[in-house]
Formats: C-alpha cells, structure tokens, sequence
C-alpha cells in the first residue's frame, strides 16, 4: 500500500484537511455525537462531501484526564466505520496508539496510521506501519492523558519539540519506516500549555526544516477557547471557538503545513484554498 501525502490529490497545490470522526462516548469537543456506528459512517461521508481529504477515525478519546479504553472496545468502535468508509474510496486515518488496532485499521482500509504517541506508547507501532506501508503521523508526545500536563515543562518549546521529534524519527526509521512514510504532528495541547501552543505555531517555519510533511490539529482545542474567554474570564466553549479555528487554519496553511485536522470541515476547507491563493500570488510578485 502506497504512503498518502504525495497521493492525496490536491497535496501538492494546497494544505490538505483532515475531518475528525470520534467514535467516543467521551472525546473533549464531540462525544458522542458520532458514538453510533451508522451515524459514525455518516458524518464521514459528511465530512468528505464538506471538502475532507482525509477522514480520522478513532475510538479511543485522547482528552486531557481521559481513561484508556480496551483493545477490544477500540476495535468494536472503529473498525466498520473505516471498513465503510473506505469501501467507498474515502481515505481514512485511523487515530491509535496500539499497533494491533493500526493493523486492523489498515487490512480494513486505512492508509494513514495517526498515532498521537509517536510511537511511545506501543513499541511494536513502528514495525507494524513499516511492514503494512502506510502514510505513519508521529505526534510530539511526552505521556498519556492522564498526567501530561505534569509534563509540559520547556526551556523554548519549539527546539525541544523539534529535538524529540526528530528523535523520534530516527527510532521509527531504524524499526524499518521509510522517510516517505513520515508526517510529523507538534502535538499541540498535549503536554503544552497555551503559551506553548501558541509558540509551536509560530515555529512551524522551523518544524518543517525537519523535512517531513507537518500536521496540526488545533481544532476547538483549550488554548483557543483561554484566549478568547469572556471578561469575566471564563473561556469560551468549544462549539464556539470554530471561526478561531479558522485562523489558525489559514495561518498554519501558509506557514506551510501539510494538513490541517478540523472538527468543521466547510469553513476550513476554505481557508486553506484561501491560504493558497495568497501563497501563489505571493510567488508571482
């Protein structure tokens, strides 16, 4: 099976958006919604008419204090929704930490691996992505739910985010990983606080020396809501921090990512055509 980013038609003309499908009871900006099986399948189909290049499907919530699910459990949720959904020619990302469930994931159909540890959490996830040859996310991770915050201590974030990924990238490519395989994710709100985040966005010039195709998920994340919070400082909920997303979209866009991963696909499909259409009269003054 071919590696996604120079397939996925659009990739070379313009910053690609990945549609999230949570197949959760539990995840921090939707769950539930899509915890149904048919209404799962749905929403991706959804997504992609939106505009989706890639549809992530996940089963297993990734939110701050969120408790792991079974391997079992993860299964059950995700694999008819990618086996649908890929049937129908949509390319699907799976969003796991387990190297069996990324197994599963692409004998159903996936062609992207989108695991948020890096590798960190199942030392057998390198191994599986190499021998299946699927596009491979590595995410910049320092510890589960449960306790990364702990972990969000940084002399300058955007060099030592660089440092482990680039690590990290060398671990996954001794286990047999080619470097066309790889797309590197800064992990935005996992193990960072918003001052963090914000920084690691700004360096994405940076982040992308690494040579690797970069994705962010920013989408309805904390960070947004503290930002825009009312006077009286309570942050703004997630259902409303979409037109934030926005931004952060086209700015990310034209810094120069690869892919944006949003909850509302419409809107952002836009503004990364938006984001490329300012690159290329930039490139022809």
């Amino acid at each position: 099976m071919t590696s996604v980013p120079i397939n996925v038609p659009g990739g070379a003309e313009r910053c690609l958006v990945m549609g999230v499908v949570n197949v959760t009871p539990d995840s921090f900006s939707d769950g539930g919604m899509w915890f149904d099986e048919a209404a799962a399948i749905q929403h991706g189909f959804e997504l992609v008419r939106e505009g989706a290049d890639i549809v992530d499907v996940g089963g297993e919530s990734t939110r701050p204090g969120a408790a792991r699910v079974s391997m079992d459990e993860e299964l059950a949720r995700i694999v008819p929704v990618i086996r649908a959904l890929s049937a129908e020619g949509v390319v699907v990302s799976v969003d796991t930490m387990r190297a069996e469930v990324a197994k599963a994931a692409v004998e159903a159909g996936a062609r992207i691996v989108n695991d948020v540890s890096g590798g960190l959490a199942d030392p057998e996830m390198p191994r599986v992505v190499a021998a299946t040859g699927v596009t491979y996310v590595v995410m910049h991770w320092r510890g589960h739910s449960h306790d990364m915050y702990s972990r969000a201590v940084y002399a300058d974030v955007v060099t030592e985010v660089r440092e482990e990924l680039s690590k990290r990238v060398d671990l996954v490519l001794a286990e047999g990983v080619t470097p066309e395989q790889v797309v590197l994710d800064p992990g935005l709100g996992f193990a960072k606080n918003a001052e963090h985040n914000w920084a690691v966005l700004a360096g994405i010039p940076r982040l992308a020396e690494l040579g690797f195709p970069l994705l962010v998920g920013a989408s309805r994340k904390r960070f947004l809501g503290r930002l825009l919070a009312d006077p009286d400082g309570t942050p703004r909920p997630f259902s409303r921090s979409d037109d934030a997303t926005l931004a952060v979209t086209a700015l990310a866009a034209h810094a120069g990512a690869w892919c944006v991963r949003v909850h509302e696909v419409g809107p952002n499909a836009d503004a990364v055509r938006v984001a490329a259409a300012w690159k290329r009269a930039g490139a022809g003054t």
